[in-house]
């Protein structure tokens, strides 16, 4: 990959991951509820959805979301949709009707394809899988999903939304390109991090851009300093009036 490659990705897709972060089964929850509201959010926008990898907990919440999605200016809309989302509410696992506070992280990332700089086949190490559906159960036979890792950084991606051990590969390779695209943004600009580690941080609750107060009824963004009181409103896709602030304001 060269610098003068690093501003040429495409606006209209963008790869979405959604992880639970503290917070146990209710962070998985939490991360289930995310992915919920920006599933309808890009229904409502008639966005292309394409889930990748996605696994979920026995009781369905989210352990792991990756997905592509594709529609008019995709990423300026979700770019400041990434980072630590935190949750107060009471989990349906609470017993004693105490409330509790976790979190999710979600990253943006930008979808391009690199013609120079190929990944070397020495750096990588694949192996395929049968792929699973909700709760982890086996739905096929033939080892067609695919997990790639690229050794030198560490970075793994999971791939088992087609058909074929090829197509699964050849998505895992993009996904794994924009992936190491954002690791050489770093480098290029002397960051401490990556980019990535950037947009989600540790996970932690202090890191928070946003929280979703469910007692309340208020959804907060801490970077734009402003509430809103409509949060199951907003749960049901309805993300226009934050967006809406990201591009007055910011």
């Amino acid at each position: 990959m060269q610098i003068d490659e690093i501003n040429n990705f495409d606006i209209n897709s963008v790869i979405l991951e959604i992880r639970p972060g503290v917070g146990g089964e209710e962070a998985s929850l939490f991360a289930r509820d995310l992915w919920r509201m920006y599933f309808k959010f890009f229904e409502k926008n008639n966005f292309r959805v394409i889930v990748y990898d996605e696994e979920k907990t026995n009781l369905g919440g989210l352990k792991n979301l990756i997905a592509e999605v594709r529609g008019n200016n995709i990423y300026n809309l979700l770019k400041n949709e990434a980072g630590v989302h935190r949750v107060q509410r009471i989990p349906i696992t609470e017993k004693g009707g105490r409330i509790h506070t976790s979190t999710a992280s979600v990253a943006i990332l930008p979808k391009f394809n690199i013609k120079t700089g190929e990944i070397k086949e020495s750096d990588l190490e694949i192996e395929f899988y049968r792929a699973s559906g909700p709760g982890g159960q086996n739905v096929n036979k033939v080892e067609t999903a695919v997990r790639i890792l690229h050794k030198p950084t560490g970075i793994i991606v999971n791939c088992q939304s087609e058909r074929t051990q090829q197509r699964n590969k050849e998505i895992a390779l993009q996904i794994l390109k924009s992936k190491l695209w954002q690791k050489e943004q770093e480098q290029i600009y002397n960051k401490i991090t990556s980019e990535r580690k950037k947009q989600i941080g540790h996970q932690d609750r202090s890191e928070k851009i946003r929280t979703y107060n469910f007692v309340q009824n208020r959804i907060t963004d801490h970077r734009l300093s402003k509430s809103w009181y409509n949060l199951d409103n907003i749960l049901e896709g309805n993300l226009d009036p934050i967006i809406k602030s990201f591009q007055k304001d910011f």
